[in-house]
């Protein structure tokens, strides 16, 4: 089952996807407000929630896409309350391009980065036996709901950022419940958008360069997770494709499993406070700054994987004028 949020006439919606129809929920305005209602009864079950309401109007899914109306599949009322983190060096080969950006400050090159050192930890013990607890993944943290973006809205380029590069991903959707226990809802495909080039003169500025805008979407995957995820992910310029690459994801494609990463995750109490919601990427073995792109304000990111329907498509935005300047701190 696939899920999107839409607004149309000023209201929202829930609808799910039938091919090229969208079946609205109905009495649901939110993902979130179904799951809490699956959570507050006996069914615990999104998909169970979805289908005793029925089926509702039938909708133009194209046609809302091709008029911005599909919102992030999605979100929080507050969103002060939904924390977007990530992981990384969790994919087979996930360790290459990062070693590349990273050897050049690494002295002697014929020894292991630290990247090379966390992926090997992954390797060797991101997969346990016997239901133990495997080895802790890097982990970051982006920001709140307010840094998500919806399918098709530009993605902020700051007047700091010294690139802006896609991270093509699939997020693990959580929400927890009143007795602090996490659920997951589902996933959904994601552009974990990232400063490359920051973080490249030093890898100890991966956490600033993961502060920035992100998207998902547009579909939320209700159910598992297929064991191998393949997609494309491109960059157009101008109208023409600038590039492309596949990517896989899934754990078959992964030195981690789902549930140790989001052990390593749930396991901090402060991210089981009851009623906040929870997107988290799970990572990539894919990235244009690899292969020499720099971006442009005004190239469109699409990633498509097919088990997770339509493309995300969204442009880098035209760097912004940020309002906050040195010396903007005062004493009170």
């Amino acid at each position: 089952m696939r899920l999107i949020q839409f607004t149309r006439n000023g209201q929202r919606g829930v609808a799910r996807i039938d091919g090229a129809k969208a079946v609205a929920i109905p009495g649901a305005a939110s993902v979130i407000e179904i799951a809490q209602a699956a959570l507050a009864g006996n069914i615990k079950s999104l998909a169970k929630e979805i289908e005793s309401r029925g089926p509702g109007e039938v909708l133009d899914y194209p046609a809302l896409l091709a008029s911005d109306s599909v919102l992030a599949p999605v979100d929080h009322p507050d969103p002060a309350h939904c924390l977007v983190t990530g992981t990384g060096l969790t994919h087979l080969g996930s360790a290459d391009t990062r070693d590349k950006m990273h050897q050049k400050v690494a002295g002697d090159i014929d020894s292991l980065t630290d990247s090379m050192k966390m992926f090997k930890m992954g390797l060797e013990g991101g997969k346990p036996k016997d239901a133990k607890v495997g080895v802790q993944p890097e982990w970051f943290y982006k920001g709140d709901g307010s840094c998500v973006a919806r399918p098709g809205a530009a993605l902020e380029f700051p007047a700091f950022a010294l690139d802006g590069g896609e991270e093509p991903e699939v997020a693990g959707i959580y929400l927890v419940a009143p007795d602090g226990k996490p659920w997951r809802l589902g996933f959904a495909i994601g552009n974990e958008y990232s400063d490359h080039v920051m973080e490249r003169q030093n890898y100890l500025y991966l956490a600033h360069s993961k502060l920035r805008a992100c998207a998902i979407g547009p579909e939320l995957l209700v159910g598992d997770l297929p064991d191998s995820v393949e997609g494309e992910s491109r960059i157009w310029r101008n109208g023409s494709l600038l590039w492309k690459k596949p990517f896989v994801s899934g754990e078959k494609n992964m030195s981690h499993t789902i549930g140790n990463l989001e052990y390593h995750h749930f396991k901090y109490r402060q991210f089981r406070r009851p009623g906040d919601l929870h997107i988290h990427f799970f990572g990539t073995a894919t990235l244009s700054v690899g292969d020499g792109i720099q971006t442009q304000p005004g190239d469109v990111f699409e990633i498509e994987a097919p088990a997770f329907g339509a493309a995300l498509r969204n442009p880098l935005g035209a760097r912004a004028n940020d309002a906050f300047r040195l010396g903007g701190v005062n004493a009170l």
